[in-house]
């Protein structure tokens, strides 16, 4: 599909919401509200033939009395008028659409399936391209366009595709809490129109996009799918987290999107194929395109550890060779430099414990020798305790050609302090051990994939 038909639902100039509400605890009052107290730039219109004015905007009965064309249309009413109000949005020179409301194929009924066919025959009818049915909408905070839920207003360089919307939502609000912000979001809900390989192409050309997130029950076209996922993924990282493993999970799958969840070993075959890495869950979808849209690329897979934390320097050795990274040996040049800098009680070696008392001033020294260090690509840097400063430090070393990957807990609230530091500065920060090696090992697939492909 051409890219510029996806325009005016990300970018519209104008937006309609029908069946917006006066009654806040509905959604259409909720999802108006989201995009007028995100600051969308654009002209926005409330649909309701029962209201003069919505949360103080001029109301219309319907999309026809409007006086100029709307280029995006939001539906949030039952779903038996969706196709005869679509149609009136055609007629007004509409040209996307999200249509919120259930009630269609993921019902499992004739009637259902029967109202979503009548309503991709409308869309097709006027060339309407449109997200859901049956969807959480989406989010474009570059242009304050929130038309979902919860509201997130913090625009970032992590896009989020889903047929969760929940799912979509935890991942928003994950990246707003840590101040790193969404390019995109999108609910996919049934799919009948615009779908994830639509979706990755899109994104692949977006600007604001540095790495995508996906979370799939099932593959529109798995060849297709395959097809741009491998040009895709040369720009930019794709990760998935894909249910539907199991029977049941295939069962469910089938519950709650009215889709066929299909083969997951067959799954990871395509994934491994297109260089897209695969997760185990939402927390690991979100570390895992965190990491990979602001982390620097490693040159290989051998890990430094360095921790003021014995026990989780000692975690984080056990759980890198694992997952398959070598825990590398320090030239002897770089271990006679710490002895020289570091106090005598300091373990120098793989990890290195700078023990409890470790200073930022202690990071610093050990991370200028260390980046010199052609033995080490990644380093694994835990601040295991309050250690004030972590930020700076960190920042210093950041770009100087090794991968540092930040992880920080047992810190309170300096803690908390030195990680937002870090994430106004786009540097991204890991809560565990466990959690920041499996981004390290998959920031070295995906690199080790990405050159082998263009060799």
């Amino acid at each position: 599909m051409s890219l510029e038909t996806l325009k005016a639902l990300f970018e519209p100039n104008s937006v309609a919401v029908i069946g917006a509400s006066r009654e806040p605890w509905k959604t259409g009052h909720i999802v108006f509200k989201n995009i007028l107290e995100a600051g969308y730039r654009g002209k926005l219109y409330p649909i309701n033939p029962k209201a003069d004015e919505i949360l103080g905007i001029k109301a219309y009965p319907s999309i026809k009395n409007i006086p100029e064309t709307v280029d995006l249309a939001v539906f949030v009413i039952p779903a038996r008028f969706v196709p005869s109000v679509l149609e009136e949005a055609g007629e007004s020179g509409v040209k996307a659409a999200i249509i919120i409301s259930g009630g269609f194929a993921e019902t499992g009924s004739e009637e259902g399936r029967k109202l979503q066919e009548e309503v991709v025959k409308v869309a097709n009818k006027w060339g309407i391209r449109f997200v859901g049915p049956n969807c959480q909408g989406i989010n474009n905070p570059h242009l304050g366009l929130c038309a979902s839920w919860p509201l997130i207003k913090k625009a970032g360089p992590l896009a989020i595709i889903s047929q969760s919307g929940t799912v979509a939502a935890t991942f928003e609000l994950w990246a707003e809490a840590e101040g790193i912000g969404i390019s995109k979001m999108i609910a996919l809900g049934n799919r009948a129109d615009i779908n994830e390989i639509d979706l990755l192409e899109y994104l692949g050309e977006d600007p604001n996009t540095k790495a995508i997130g996906m979370y799939l029950e099932s593959v529109s076209n798995g060849k297709k799918f395959l097809e741009v996922a491998s040009e895709v993924s040369k720009k930019k990282p794709i990760v998935v987290l894909k249910s539907g493993r199991t029977a049941s999970g295939a069962k469910a799958v089938a519950s709650h999107t009215g889709s066929l969840a299909g083969e997951y070993n067959i799954y990871l075959a395509a994934f491994k194929k297109a260089n897209v890495i695969p997760v185990d869950s939402i927390e690991e979808l979100y570390d895992v395109t965190k990491g990979l849209a602001l982390l620097p690329r490693p040159r290989g897979s051998n890990v430094l550890i360095i921790t003021s934390s014995g026990g989780s320097g000692i975690i984080s050795t056990d759980y890198s060779e694992q997952l398959g990274l070598k825990v590398t040996l320090l030239k002897e040049e770089t271990v006679k430099a710490l002895k020289e800098k570091l106090p005598p009680y300091c373990i120098i070696k793989n990890p290195l414990d700078l023990t409890g008392d470790a200073t930022s001033d202690r990071y610093d020294k050990t991370l200028e020798e260390v980046v010199k260090d052609p033995n080490v690509d990644l380093v694994l840097t835990i601040f295991g305790d309050p250690i004030p400063g972590a930020s700076e430090v960190v920042e210093k070393y950041f770009n100087l050609g090794k991968t540092i990957i930040p992880i920080y807990l047992g810190g309170g609230r300096v803690e908390e302090e030195e990680k937002a530091k870090m994430h106004s500065k786009g540097i991204p920060v890991f809560p565990t051990p466990e959690r920041g090696v499996r981004v390290a090992k998959a920031i070295y697939e995906y690199t080790k994939n990405l050159y082998k492909r263009k060799s």
